[in-house]
């Protein structure tokens, strides 16, 4: 999905310029990288907002249409305000299609639902990662990278190198050795007491009733003994 976004050149610079231009529903920025020298943008703040919503709009190529002069760029950072619902600054990055490229991607878990964890002994997925950093060329770029949870049993983790990746994607961390973990199934106390108790009524554990009239049947038996010593 190709998402395009029009901004304008920003002449007017400086904190006095910026504040006035926030004033009047417009949001400061800049485009760098590549080798055209950076250019101070400016854009509609809603129709840059509504687009922030977008998934994609973090994890793709976009097409950033500056006066008529079309660019392909990356967003790179946002700042927005502490307590309102405002766009402050947004940064974007030119992309060289012949350069790999880094970039945070979200994580799609998916047949969760029929994982033999959840499934069999009633777990709850347990998402440690949310996004991956990978690299890779711009043509290359995913907008998710999707997590099989279809096989994952109760007790066990799914690591990064279990994940399945689009040809031309790498995880930087695999490279560097750190093969940390993805998703695992945690079963609930609420289960895991139940399964207990379940046990415990099969007569594989013994209660602690049993533990007392085990103890009350011992000490029969010791008393028992000790006076055919006495009469001995």
């Amino acid at each position: 999905m190709q998402i395009e976004i029009s901004a304008r050149k920003r002449v007017l610079q400086g904190k006095g310029a910026s504040r006035r231009l926030r004033g009047s529903g417009v949001v400061p920025g800049i485009i760098y990288g590549g080798e055209n020298p950076a250019q101070a943008i400016e854009l509609d703040h809603n129709n840059l907002y509504h687009k922030l919503k977008l998934e994609a709009f973090h994890a793709s190529i976009l097409s950033m249409d500056v006066e008529g002069q079309k660019e392909r760029v990356l967003l790179r950072d946002i700042q927005m305000h502490p307590f309102k619902l405002q766009v402050l600054h947004i940064d974007f990055q030119r992309v060289d299609p012949n350069k790999k490229i880094h970039m945070k991607v979200p994580l799609h878990f998916i047949n969760a639902d029929i994982a033999p964890g959840v499934k069999l002994s009633g777990g709850i997925v347990s998402h440690v990662l949310t996004e991956l950093d990978i690299s890779c060329l711009p043509k290359d770029l995913p907008e998710f990278i999707s997590v099989d949870l279809a096989e994952l049993a109760s007790g066990n983790t799914l690591h990064l190198s279990d994940l399945k990746l689009p040809e031309g994607v790498e995880i930087p961390a695999i490279t560097k050795g750190d093969n940390l973990p993805v998703a695992t199934i945690v079963i609930p106390r609420a289960v895991a007491a139940e399964e207990a108790a379940a046990v415990v009524a099969a007569g594989d554990i013994p209660t602690t009733v049993q533990k007392k009239e085990a103890s009350k049947e011992g000490e029969k038996k010791d008393s028992g003994k000790k006076d055919g010593g006495k009469k001995k």
